[in-house]
């Protein structure tokens, strides 16, 4: 904890240090720039498109080749194949290589590109992620919740049910360590695989799907410039029916587990309470909630460095970690030891993603040039985008996946992602034809497909190993997509395909 907030302090300075330099050339440019055209005027007159067609090219940022998409790509297969085929090597070194693979790409971009503003940019987005990934993880970690309760599957489902709508308060993170160990106290002596993939299903992923705290996807785009209540309004009607869906097959599933739902106990013995140890972590939640408001780009007098047509202040990322440290340090060692919390977890999403942010810059370039390219643009529409980005926010990470089909979605349409204006009003529709539902396809895909595997999104590594460290036997990467992907997933995402986007217009 204490080295990641270390390096989280030096990576702000680090950014307020490039921006104060960025910033100050600028300003020395332009005051350049009005003096030549002053002195150049008749210059200009004789020769009109010249200065226009410098101050373009000042103002473009280089493309990177595309070879450089190698370490991204590297990067993503080591995530998939380290923990199943060289366990050892990957969890002693992922954090060397992931950085290293970050480096690589970034000095790149700086010393032969000589592109300050990408690497800039996805340093910031990182610091913006992470900080709210640690807070809600360490703050709900102090929170340890004992259901007293006959394990019956409606009890079961009303849990799952519940950490749904809670995941998008808390995020599906912060809801995933907040239930997964008394959903398995719950259900201590009848407890299986099964149990552990619908709680990955419900309350890890698709339960997020509302609001921009509720997945990492969202969260992006939220940041992007996505209006906060978005996914709300529009992501509702296909929440409910994946949710009811879900619960459906799991209670079917569940009513044929023939062990002893009272675990030979008495059901008169139950209390049916519901006790909370560490209750004072839920202010600290709320704080690193409330925090997210403070975005610069909706509240004018939040303090923000102004950089290319965005805003960024790290106040709220301040807040964030500050709440964590004081969440951990004030908690109730009772709950901390009841949950068997530690920082194992979330070091291993911060060295990741530090990798993922790092070497993803080639591949978001790739993207929008294809889909601004004319081979590229008439491919773009909500199906393609729906099944795109699904694909593979299921087997590499709907994070960096839904920046990537957004960024296609948005460059088709004549769009820049880098351009808050632009997402806002990609959001709203009118501007753009058809981009609410394209938006749509991408975040209901990007959280939905992310229950595909175990590495689709964050909390589900983490509930598999919390799972794992109890003595569950859960089923292997490949197990988990033949035994419970293939046969529940994939039939709901077709029926959401075909119910929300097949039929709609291109």
């Amino acid at each position: 904890m204490k080295k990641i907030a270390i390096f989280l302090c030096l990576s702000v300075a680090l950014i307020t240090s490039v921006f104060a330099n960025e910033v100050k050339a600028k300003a020395l440019h332009e005051n350049n720039e009005v003096a030549a055209n002053i002195d150049l005027s008749d210059s200009a007159e004789e020769a009109p498109g010249t200065a226009e067609d410098g101050h373009a090219e000042e103002g473009e940022h280089p493309s990177a080749p595309g070879w450089l998409v190698i370490p991204f790509v590297l990067l993503l297969l080591m995530i998939a194949t380290g923990p199943l085929f060289y366990e050892h090597f990957w969890h002693k070194n992922y954090p060397i290589v992931a950085v290293s693979l970050a480096i690589l790409v970034v000095l790149y971009y700086l010393f032969v590109l000589h592109n300050v503003h990408n690497p800039v940019h996805a340093l910031a987005e990182y610091i913006q992620f992470i900080a709210l990934l640690t807070g809600l993880f360490v703050a709900s970690g102090g929170i340890m919740i004992n259901v007293d309760k006959e394990a019956k599957p409606l009890t079961n489902i009303i849990i799952l049910l519940v950490g749904a709508v809670i995941a998008n308060i808390i995020g599906t993170t912060g809801a995933s360590m907040l239930l997964i160990r008394p959903f398995i106290r719950l259900n201590k002596n009848r407890i299986k695989a099964y149990h552990i993939i619908f709680f990955i299903f419900m309350v890890s992923n698709i339960g997020g799907s509302l609001t921009p705290i509720g997945d990492p996807p969202l969260f992006l785009g939220f940041l992007k410039g996505v209006p906060f209540f978005w996914t709300l309004l529009n992501n509702s009607v296909s929440w409910v029916f994946a949710l009811v869906f879900l619960a459906a097959i799991f209670y079917f599933i569940d009513r044929n587990n023939k062990a002893d739902y009272s675990f030979g106990e008495d059901p008169q013995d139950f209390t049916n309470k519901v006790t909370v140890v560490g209750a004072r972590n839920f202010g600290w939640l709320l704080v690193i909630i409330l925090s997210v408001f403070l975005d610069p780009n909706v509240l004018e007098w939040v303090p923000a460095i102004h950089y290319e047509g965005q805003k960024f202040s790290f106040i709220r990322e301040i807040i964030m970690l500050s709440a964590a440290f004081l969440s951990f340090k004030f908690a109730e060692k009772k709950a901390l030891e009841g949950n068997d919390f530690n920082f194992e977890p979330i070091r291993e999403v911060a060295f990741i993603f530090i990798g993922i942010f790092g070497t993803m810059m080639p591949a978001l370039e790739l993207v929008s040039n294809f889909a601004q390219s004319e081979a590229g643009a008439p491919l773009i529409t909500h199906n393609s985008l729906y099944w795109g980005t699904g694909a593979l926010s299921g087997f590499l990470d709907n994070a960096p996946t839904y920046l990537n089909f957004l960024t296609a979605a948005m460059a088709a349409k004549g769009g820049d992602i880098g351009q808050v204006s632009d997402v806002t009003a990609f959001a709203a529709g009118g501007t753009f034809a058809n981009s609410v539902l394209a938006l749509k396809a991408i975040s209901i895909a990007a959280v939905f497909f992310g229950a595909m595997t175990y590495i689709g999104n964050g909390p589900n590594f983490m509930v598999k190993s919390i799972a794992e460290q109890i003595g569950i036997k859960m089923p292997s990467f490949f197990g988990y997509i033949l035994r419970f992907s293939i046969p529940i997933l994939i039939p709901l995402f077709i029926i959401v395909w075909l119910i929300f986007f097949y039929s709609q217009p291109v």
